[in-house]
């Protein structure tokens, strides 16, 4: 069958037609980014695959994370060695497949002379020492070094000084979390996959036997239910993936889930600066750490860790959300004084957590996690020198971790505490459930689960596969030399520019679409210049190509999703939004009641995004 290159509403319209009439192999149930790179791998190793999303692609967690890919250096504050190996390894992975996408950017992890600070200069040294050695990147201009008190001062003149010793620098990478999915699934409809946004599995279908055979699924947009059959479901569903749908508890082994919501604030540069993005312990006495991180002009920061019971679809970010960043912010960045009114956009997120995981979560121990005696730390901290210097072995190293001793056990897990380890689970019924993890890891969980579906296809259906080597599938946009990033993305730039674009919104383009630049600039021609319209060429261009190749559906999903507009161009999308309605009515052949809709629509989300809803709230109590 001819593959489909246009990824559209008219994809998505012929895809549930599709869904309807045909037989999968594979159902994937979730189009985040553990979905997303199921359906890539299967569709990729032949499998007839389709993927169903409830909402847009990424609308849950996969757009809400920190937009890094960590390397995982706060793992060693314990010399968790493997789990530093196995991340920095993967993020090398991932920078492979989409090349475009996650992008070198040093870190920067003050140290404060604070017994509650989670490295001194030594043990940090030591730490960045073996993370560059796990990481590969010894002798490049990656490795990491310290500086003096007097060098951070100069390159971060607001921090907070008192206390102050110096700081590390160590390799981490900036990510753009809702592209890396939208680009995956992107290829994974290029190789053949059957994909549809807002569809959502209501509940399950079963043989005689009791073995799933599909779901019975809903068209949110029409309301019209109809079955997709399919020989294997796998559920990648995240916080959902045990309320997904209707599930025969005593059949289907699926974990509990614990998510836990974390939210990020946006203030403007002029308000906070910072030149890389800055790591550091939130002062708060749990244990956490802080990311501030530079973006397109502003500054966010984040993130916060706490039990969530609320509205999945729906978290927001809460008063308590915010006192507690800008506390942890202005006692580190004391000059700045940040207030709620600062805020210019916000969004909060769920993590996929499972209950009953008792290992640390990746972004920080919680106050609860045992403190590391004096004489086994030292022993450890010795044993990795010397593992550094070729002086010990790994299995050394290994058996001074075995040897720490805690001053006291846990008793209860605390919200930082829940693993970020990932689960692969077969229910009696069949049902697949693959759950927890991070971004950084999505591409090996979906290969441990490729693993097993082709297995269990050929077992019990008789159906081969092809076995692939995922750390070299790239993802759309992805298609060119991962170690020659920069000249190809001058490359795309310029060919851009050739078309009369300007240089800066040539290499915005550039570096959002990759190897896709071409197509994007290709439809040129199919552009009509409004001179009522208030987007620039670029953006024209931005907003056809989302529109007929990455199934942007409504304005959200191109302002929120496909670009990060709203969340660090507010003062933009102001100007834009208008423009960005009518021209995807037009392209869409919204009625004007739909224009209507979706106007509203955006309106509120920008507003939520804004914190309005606090600010208001906190002027009426000035008032009252």
């Amino acid at each position: 069958m001819e593959k489909l290159m246009g990824f559209s509403n008219e994809t998505r319209q012929e895809n549930i037609a599709r869904l309807q009439d045909e037989e999968l192999d594979l159902l994937v149930i979730g189009g985040g980014i553990t979905g997303a790179g199921v359906a890539v791998q299967a569709a990729a190793s032949g499998i007839k695959v389709g993927l169903i999303e409830m909402q847009d692609f990424a609308e849950g967690t996969s757009s809400r994370s920190t937009k890094l890919v960590h390397g995982g250096l706060r793992y060693l504050k314990t010399f968790d060695v493997e789990v530093v190996s196995d991340t920095v390894k993967e993020r090398a992975v991932v920078q492979g497949i989409a090349p475009h996408i996650p992008r070198p950017f040093p870190m920067l992890l003050p140290v404060y002379d604070d017994p509650a600070s989670t490295f001194n200069m030594f043990s940090l040294k030591v730490a960045m020492d073996l993370y560059d050695r796990l990481a590969g990147v010894n002798g490049t201009k990656y490795a990491n070094y310290t500086i003096d008190r007097a060098e951070v001062i100069q390159r971060e003149p607001n921090i907070n000084q008192e206390g102050l010793l110096g700081a590390g620098v160590y390799l981490d990478y900036v990510n753009n979390d809702s592209r890396l999915v939208i680009e995956n699934l992107k290829e994974a409809n290029t190789l053949g996959g059957i994909i549809a946004s807002r569809v959502k599995a209501v509940s399950a279908l079963y043989d005689t036997a009791g073995i799933i055979k599909g779901v019975k699924a809903k068209n949110e947009l029409t309301g019209e239910k109809f079955d997709i059959r399919a020989r294997l479901v796998i559920n990648t569903t995240g916080p959902w993936v045990d309320r997904v749908f209707a599930l025969d508890k005593s059949k289907s082994q699926v974990p509990k889930m614990r998510p836990t919501k974390g939210i990020h604030l946006v203030v403007d540069e002029t308000r906070l600066s910072v030149p890389q993005p800055t790591y550091f312990d939130s002062g708060m006495g749990d244990g956490r750490m802080i990311f501030v991180v530079p973006r397109e002009g502003k500054t966010y920061f984040g993130t916060t860790d706490t039990d969530y019971e609320g509205d999945y679809r729906h978290p927001k970010v809460e008063k308590k959300d915010v006192d507690y960043l800008l506390k942890a912010l202005n006692k580190h960045f004391p000059k700045t004084r940040l207030s709620l009114r600062d805020i210019e956009a916000s969004w909060a997120g769920l993590r996929p957590l499972i209950a009953g995981n008792s290992s640390s979560d990746y972004n920080g121990g919680g106050a609860n996690a045992g403190k590391v005696s004096a004489e086994s730390f030292a022993h450890l901290v010795k044993t990795v020198s010397e593992f550094n210097e070729d002086e010990a072995t790994r299995a050394d190293v290994e058996q001074a971790i075995s040897q720490l001793r805690t001053a006291r056990m846990e008793t209860a897990l605390t919200p930082s505490q829940v693993s970020r380890g990932s689960s692969l689970d077969v229910g009696e019924n069949r049902l697949i459930t693959l759950s927890g993890g991070k971004i950084t890891d999505y591409r090996k969980m979906a290969a441990g689960a490729m693993k097993l579906i082709r297995k269990m296809l050929k077992d019990y259906f008789d159906v081969d596969s092809n076995e692939i080597d995922s750390k070299k599938l790239q993802v759309s946009g992805g298609h060119f030399d991962p170690t020659n990033v920069e000249d190809t993305i001058e490359f795309y730039k310029t060919i851009t520019m050739e078309k009369g674009i300007p240089e800066k919104r040539a290499l915005d383009l550039a570096n959002r679409f990759g190897s896709n630049t071409p197509r994007v600039i290709a439809n040129i021609s199919k552009i009509e210049m409004k001179t009522n319209s208030t987007l620039d060429l670029a953006e024209r261009l931005s907003l056809y190509y989302a529109v007929k190749e990455e199934m942007t559906l409504t304005p959200v999903d191109y302002l929120l999703r496909r670009t990060n507009h709203i969340l660090f161009h507010a003062d933009k999308v102001g100007k834009i939004k208008e423009s960005v309605v009518g021209e995807m009515a037009e392209i869409l052949g919204w009625s004007s009641e739909q224009t209507d809709k979706m106007r509203t629509q955006l309106d509120q989300v920008i507003s939520e995004t804004e914190l309005n809803y606090l600010k208001q709230s906190k002027q009426k109590q000035l008032i009252g």
